[in-house]
Protein backbone atom coordinates (compact mmCIF):
# COMPACT_ATOMS: atom_id res chain seq x y z
CA UNK A 1 0.00 0.00 0.00
CA UNK A 2 1.17 3.39 -0.97
CA UNK A 3 0.74 4.47 2.96
CA UNK A 4 3.28 1.54 3.93
CA UNK A 5 5.63 2.29 1.54
CA UNK A 6 5.70 5.89 2.07
CA UNK A 7 6.36 4.83 6.24
CA UNK A 8 9.05 2.50 5.21
CA UNK A 9 10.84 5.68 3.07
CA UNK A 10 10.61 7.68 5.93
CA UNK A 11 10.89 6.38 9.06
CA UNK A 12 14.32 4.72 8.55
CA UNK A 13 15.83 6.08 11.29
CA UNK A 14 19.73 7.05 11.46
CA UNK A 15 20.21 6.38 7.83
CA UNK A 16 17.22 9.02 6.82
CA UNK A 17 18.76 11.35 9.41
CA UNK A 18 22.30 11.26 7.82
CA UNK A 19 20.41 12.10 4.56
CA UNK A 20 18.77 15.40 6.03
CA UNK A 21 21.62 16.00 8.27
CA UNK A 22 23.74 16.57 5.44
CA UNK A 23 22.68 20.43 5.18
CA UNK A 24 23.79 23.13 2.49
CA UNK A 25 24.76 26.64 3.43
CA UNK A 26 20.83 27.54 2.07
CA UNK A 27 19.33 24.96 3.67
CA UNK A 28 16.75 25.54 6.90
CA UNK A 29 17.52 24.23 10.42
CA UNK A 30 15.23 22.74 13.14
CA UNK A 31 15.20 20.59 15.74
CA UNK A 32 12.95 18.88 17.97
CA UNK A 33 9.81 16.72 18.52
CA UNK A 34 10.03 13.22 16.83
CA UNK A 35 6.35 13.39 16.62
CA UNK A 36 5.62 15.31 13.51
CA UNK A 37 9.58 14.15 11.85
CA UNK A 38 7.60 11.54 9.21
CA UNK A 39 5.33 14.56 8.00
CA UNK A 40 8.70 16.85 7.95
CA UNK A 41 10.74 14.39 6.11
CA UNK A 42 8.09 13.95 3.53
CA UNK A 43 7.48 17.65 3.27
CA UNK A 44 11.01 18.05 3.35
CA UNK A 45 11.54 15.80 0.14
CA UNK A 46 8.82 17.47 -1.59
CA UNK A 47 9.71 20.74 -0.97
CA UNK A 48 13.59 20.21 -1.97
CA UNK A 49 12.70 19.43 -5.54
CA UNK A 50 9.58 22.25 -5.65
CA UNK A 51 11.88 25.16 -4.63
CA UNK A 52 15.66 23.15 -4.57
CA UNK A 53 15.67 24.32 -0.76
CA UNK A 54 16.39 21.75 1.74
CA UNK A 55 15.42 20.91 5.20
CA UNK A 56 18.01 20.15 8.12
CA UNK A 57 15.65 18.91 10.75
CA UNK A 58 17.09 17.37 14.21
CA UNK A 59 14.50 14.81 15.56
CA UNK A 60 15.86 14.86 18.94
CA UNK A 61 12.96 15.55 21.16
CA UNK A 62 10.63 18.62 22.20
CA UNK A 63 13.52 19.43 25.12
CA UNK A 64 16.05 19.38 22.90
CA UNK A 65 14.15 21.29 20.15
CA UNK A 66 13.09 24.20 22.67
CA UNK A 67 16.73 24.05 24.01
CA UNK A 68 18.17 24.15 20.73
CA UNK A 69 15.96 26.99 19.55
CA UNK A 70 17.06 28.84 22.68
CA UNK A 71 20.37 28.94 22.21
CA UNK A 72 19.67 30.31 18.42
CA UNK A 73 21.24 27.37 17.14
CA UNK A 74 18.28 26.73 14.84
CA UNK A 75 16.09 28.88 13.00
CA UNK A 76 13.07 27.51 14.42
CA UNK A 77 12.46 24.88 17.30
CA UNK A 78 9.59 21.88 16.65
CA UNK A 79 7.55 20.52 20.61
CA UNK A 80 4.81 18.94 21.45
CA UNK A 81 5.07 20.49 24.92
CA UNK A 82 3.60 24.23 23.95
CA UNK A 83 5.37 26.55 25.39
CA UNK A 84 3.23 29.30 28.01
CA UNK A 85 2.54 32.71 26.87
CA UNK A 86 4.60 34.03 29.71
CA UNK A 87 7.58 31.87 28.00
CA UNK A 88 7.22 32.97 24.33
CA UNK A 89 7.19 36.51 25.64
CA UNK A 90 10.26 36.59 27.69
CA UNK A 91 12.14 34.89 25.07
CA UNK A 92 10.49 36.83 22.32
CA UNK A 93 9.12 33.71 20.31
CA UNK A 94 6.01 32.90 18.79
CA UNK A 95 4.56 29.86 18.09
CA UNK A 96 1.81 27.83 16.13
CA UNK A 97 0.66 24.43 15.50
CA UNK A 98 2.02 22.69 12.20
CA UNK A 99 0.11 19.16 12.72
CA UNK A 100 -2.45 16.98 14.19
CA UNK A 101 -1.96 13.45 15.22
CA UNK A 102 -2.72 10.75 18.02
CA UNK A 103 -0.24 8.81 20.57
CA UNK A 104 -1.11 5.24 21.18
CA UNK A 105 -0.84 2.80 24.03
CA UNK A 106 1.16 -0.25 21.86
CA UNK A 107 1.71 -3.46 23.39
CA UNK A 108 3.50 -6.88 22.58
CA UNK A 109 0.84 -9.06 23.76
CA UNK A 110 0.91 -12.93 21.55
CA UNK A 111 -2.04 -13.77 19.99
CA UNK A 112 -3.68 -9.94 20.23
CA UNK A 113 -4.54 -8.01 17.09
CA UNK A 114 -4.63 -3.97 16.55
CA UNK A 115 -8.02 -3.24 18.59
CA UNK A 116 -8.79 -6.45 19.65
CA UNK A 117 -8.02 -5.21 23.82
CA UNK A 118 -10.18 -2.42 25.50
CA UNK A 119 -8.97 0.00 28.19
CA UNK A 120 -10.07 2.39 29.65
CA UNK A 121 -8.22 5.89 30.31
CA UNK A 122 -8.42 5.45 34.30
CA UNK A 123 -6.87 1.52 33.80
CA UNK A 124 -4.45 2.85 31.62
CA UNK A 125 -3.14 5.12 34.45
CA UNK A 126 -3.00 1.94 36.90
CA UNK A 127 -0.84 0.21 34.20
CA UNK A 128 1.57 3.00 33.63
CA UNK A 129 1.86 3.49 37.59
CA UNK A 130 2.54 -0.05 37.90
CA UNK A 131 -0.56 -1.09 40.38
CA UNK A 132 -1.92 -3.11 37.49
CA UNK A 133 1.44 -4.99 36.76
CA UNK A 134 0.42 -8.19 35.23
CA UNK A 135 -1.84 -8.51 31.83
CA UNK A 136 -4.20 -11.43 33.63
CA UNK A 137 -5.01 -8.35 36.55
CA UNK A 138 -9.25 -8.84 37.17
CA UNK A 139 -9.50 -5.16 35.97
CA UNK A 140 -8.19 -5.73 32.77
CA UNK A 141 -9.94 -9.50 32.19
CA UNK A 142 -13.24 -7.24 33.44
CA UNK A 143 -12.84 -5.11 30.35
CA UNK A 144 -12.09 -7.89 27.94
CA UNK A 145 -14.70 -10.46 28.84
CA UNK A 146 -14.30 -13.49 26.39
CA UNK A 147 -10.52 -12.76 26.34
CA UNK A 148 -7.66 -14.81 27.52
CA UNK A 149 -5.25 -12.94 28.72
CA UNK A 150 -1.83 -14.20 29.49
CA UNK A 151 -0.17 -14.63 33.05
CA UNK A 152 2.40 -12.26 32.39
CA UNK A 153 4.36 -9.27 33.54
CA UNK A 154 3.67 -5.87 31.97
CA UNK A 155 6.31 -4.19 31.29
CA UNK A 156 6.15 0.14 30.70
CA UNK A 157 8.15 0.87 28.06
CA UNK A 158 8.53 4.97 28.15
CA UNK A 159 10.49 7.94 26.46
CA UNK A 160 13.73 8.50 28.50
CA UNK A 161 14.65 11.97 26.52
CA UNK A 162 12.26 15.11 27.30
CA UNK A 163 9.20 14.31 24.66
CA UNK A 164 6.12 16.12 23.89
CA UNK A 165 4.77 12.60 23.00
CA UNK A 166 4.84 12.15 27.01
CA UNK A 167 3.14 15.40 27.19
CA UNK A 168 0.53 14.98 25.61
CA UNK A 169 0.57 10.90 26.87
CA UNK A 170 0.98 12.02 31.06
CA UNK A 171 -1.71 15.22 30.05
CA UNK A 172 -3.91 12.95 29.20
CA UNK A 173 -3.63 10.34 32.09
CA UNK A 174 -3.16 13.33 34.66
CA UNK A 175 -6.81 14.73 33.18
CA UNK A 176 -8.43 11.21 33.20
CA UNK A 177 -7.10 10.16 36.58
CA UNK A 178 -6.68 11.84 39.74
CA UNK A 179 -4.55 9.18 41.15
CA UNK A 180 -2.03 9.94 38.16
CA UNK A 181 -2.39 13.31 38.71
CA UNK A 182 -2.07 13.10 42.80
CA UNK A 183 1.50 10.82 42.29
CA UNK A 184 2.86 11.84 38.71
CA UNK A 185 1.28 14.43 37.34
CA UNK A 186 1.69 15.75 33.61
CA UNK A 187 5.17 17.07 31.44
CA UNK A 188 7.58 16.34 28.84
CA UNK A 189 9.59 14.13 31.26
CA UNK A 190 8.46 12.67 34.48
CA UNK A 191 9.34 9.84 36.89
CA UNK A 192 8.45 6.82 36.21
CA UNK A 193 6.68 5.03 38.81
CA UNK A 194 6.33 1.26 37.44
CA UNK A 195 8.98 -1.18 39.02
CA UNK A 196 9.36 -2.88 35.54
CA UNK A 197 10.01 -0.50 32.83
CA UNK A 198 12.55 0.52 30.32
CA UNK A 199 13.26 3.78 28.60
CA UNK A 200 13.91 4.93 25.30
CA UNK A 201 15.42 7.69 22.98
CA UNK A 202 12.50 9.11 21.23
CA UNK A 203 8.86 7.23 19.29
CA UNK A 204 11.66 4.99 16.99
CA UNK A 205 13.31 3.54 20.94
CA UNK A 206 9.92 2.95 22.16
CA UNK A 207 8.76 1.58 19.52
CA UNK A 208 11.74 -0.52 19.45
CA UNK A 209 11.65 -1.22 23.09
CA UNK A 210 8.00 -2.40 23.03
CA UNK A 211 9.01 -4.67 20.06
CA UNK A 212 11.94 -6.41 21.59
CA UNK A 213 10.26 -6.94 25.30
CA UNK A 214 7.46 -9.73 25.43
CA UNK A 215 4.13 -7.94 27.20
CA UNK A 216 5.28 -4.82 26.86
CA UNK A 217 3.36 -1.74 27.26
CA UNK A 218 4.29 1.54 25.24
CA UNK A 219 2.76 4.91 24.21
CA UNK A 220 3.99 5.91 20.30
CA UNK A 221 2.83 8.86 17.71
CA UNK A 222 0.41 6.81 15.29
CA UNK A 223 2.72 6.39 12.06
CA UNK A 224 5.40 4.68 14.54
CA UNK A 225 3.07 1.98 15.64
CA UNK A 226 1.77 1.88 12.25
CA UNK A 227 5.14 1.37 10.25
CA UNK A 228 5.96 -1.34 13.08
CA UNK A 229 2.77 -2.77 12.93
CA UNK A 230 2.58 -3.07 16.40
CA UNK A 231 -0.59 -4.12 18.07
CA UNK A 232 -2.50 -0.89 20.08
CA UNK A 233 -5.33 -0.31 22.67
CA UNK A 234 -8.76 0.46 21.65
CA UNK A 235 -9.23 3.20 24.14
CA UNK A 236 -12.99 4.54 25.58
CA UNK A 237 -12.89 8.07 25.14
CA UNK A 238 -15.20 10.93 26.94
CA UNK A 239 -18.31 9.92 25.33
CA UNK A 240 -18.09 6.45 26.80
CA UNK A 241 -17.27 5.10 23.09
CA UNK A 242 -14.22 2.73 22.26
CA UNK A 243 -12.92 4.38 19.68
CA UNK A 244 -9.40 2.95 17.29
CA UNK A 245 -6.46 5.63 16.55
CA UNK A 246 -7.12 6.81 12.91
CA UNK A 247 -7.37 9.96 11.09
CA UNK A 248 -10.55 10.61 11.23
CA UNK A 249 -10.76 10.10 15.02
CA UNK A 250 -7.71 12.44 15.39
CA UNK A 251 -9.75 15.03 13.25
CA UNK A 252 -13.16 14.32 15.31
CA UNK A 253 -10.70 15.39 18.79
CA UNK A 254 -9.49 18.44 16.89
CA UNK A 255 -13.38 19.77 15.09
CA UNK A 256 -13.88 21.90 18.23
CA UNK A 257 -10.54 23.23 18.66
CA UNK A 258 -10.62 26.99 20.05
CA UNK A 259 -7.02 28.55 18.90
CA UNK A 260 -7.00 31.57 19.39
CA UNK A 261 -8.10 30.88 22.85
CA UNK A 262 -4.81 29.92 24.57
CA UNK A 263 -1.54 32.53 24.95
CA UNK A 264 0.53 31.31 21.72
CA UNK A 265 -1.60 28.47 20.11
CA UNK A 266 -0.72 25.89 23.21
CA UNK A 267 -4.30 24.46 23.06
CA UNK A 268 -4.35 21.01 24.88
CA UNK A 269 -6.60 18.51 22.69
CA UNK A 270 -6.61 15.31 25.34
CA UNK A 271 -10.21 14.10 26.16
CA UNK A 272 -11.83 16.01 24.09
CA UNK A 273 -15.72 15.54 23.48
CA UNK A 274 -17.54 13.60 20.42
CA UNK A 275 -18.38 9.88 19.81
CA UNK A 276 -15.81 9.75 17.42
CA UNK A 277 -13.03 11.57 19.43
CA UNK A 278 -9.58 9.69 20.36
CA UNK A 279 -8.51 11.09 23.92
CA UNK A 280 -5.31 11.58 23.07
CA UNK A 281 -4.81 13.93 20.44
CA UNK A 282 -2.41 16.28 19.86
CA UNK A 283 -0.59 19.07 17.86
CA UNK A 284 2.90 20.18 17.20
CA UNK A 285 4.36 23.67 17.56
CA UNK A 286 6.65 25.75 15.97
CA UNK A 287 8.85 28.57 17.81
CA UNK A 288 10.44 31.14 15.84
CA UNK A 289 12.34 34.48 17.12
CA UNK A 290 10.31 37.68 16.18
CA UNK A 291 13.42 39.29 16.31
CA UNK A 292 15.97 36.61 14.23
CA UNK A 293 19.27 37.23 13.95
CA UNK A 294 19.36 36.14 10.43
CA UNK A 295 15.63 37.32 8.98
CA UNK A 296 16.67 35.83 5.66
CA UNK A 297 16.56 32.14 7.56
CA UNK A 298 13.33 33.00 8.79
CA UNK A 299 11.97 34.10 6.30
CA UNK A 300 12.81 30.50 4.08
CA UNK A 301 11.52 28.92 6.99
CA UNK A 302 8.35 30.55 6.93
CA UNK A 303 8.09 30.04 3.16
CA UNK A 304 8.25 26.19 4.11
CA UNK A 305 5.68 26.59 6.32
CA UNK A 306 3.78 28.51 4.20
CA UNK A 307 3.87 25.60 1.19
CA UNK A 308 3.60 22.79 3.39
CA UNK A 309 0.15 24.10 4.70
CA UNK A 310 -1.13 24.90 1.02
CA UNK A 311 0.19 21.68 -0.41
CA UNK A 312 0.85 19.67 2.24
CA UNK A 313 -2.12 17.95 3.31
CA UNK A 314 -2.59 15.02 1.13
CA UNK A 315 1.00 13.82 2.39
CA UNK A 316 -0.30 14.47 5.99
CA UNK A 317 -3.39 12.48 5.19
CA UNK A 318 -1.14 9.43 3.87
CA UNK A 319 1.04 9.25 6.88
CA UNK A 320 -2.23 9.54 9.81
CA UNK A 321 -1.73 13.03 10.23
CA UNK A 322 -4.41 16.01 10.43
CA UNK A 323 -3.76 18.96 8.33
CA UNK A 324 -4.26 22.35 10.61
CA UNK A 325 -7.41 23.92 8.72
CA UNK A 326 -7.23 26.19 6.39
CA UNK A 327 -9.11 29.01 8.80
CA UNK A 328 -6.54 28.17 11.67
CA UNK A 329 -3.67 29.09 8.95
CA UNK A 330 -4.60 31.74 7.45
CA UNK A 331 -4.73 33.06 11.07
CA UNK A 332 -1.08 31.71 11.85
CA UNK A 333 -0.63 33.75 8.78
CA UNK A 334 -2.38 37.13 9.42
CA UNK A 335 -1.46 37.45 13.44
CA UNK A 336 1.18 35.05 14.12
CA UNK A 337 3.59 35.41 11.35
CA UNK A 338 3.20 39.05 10.76
CA UNK A 339 5.00 39.74 14.64
CA UNK A 340 8.55 37.85 12.67
CA UNK A 341 10.60 40.58 11.41
CA UNK A 342 11.11 39.90 7.80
Amino acid sequence: MLKQRILKTLIGGAALALTMGAAQAADITGAGATFPYPIFAKWAEDYKKATGTGLNYQSIGSSGGIRQIRAKTVTFGASDAPLSGADLDKDGMVQFPVILGGVVPVINLEGFKPGELKITGEALAEVFMGTISNWNDPKLAALNPGKKLPNQTITVAHRADGSGTTFIFTDYLNEISPAWAKAVGKGAAVKWPAASSVGGKGNEGVAANVTRVKGAVGYVEYAYAKKNKMPHLQLLNRDGKYVDPDDATFAAAAAGADWKSVPGMGLSLVNQKGAQSWPITGASFVMMYKQPAKAADSNEALKFFDWAFKNGKKQAAELDYVPIPDAVTKYIAESVWTQIKR
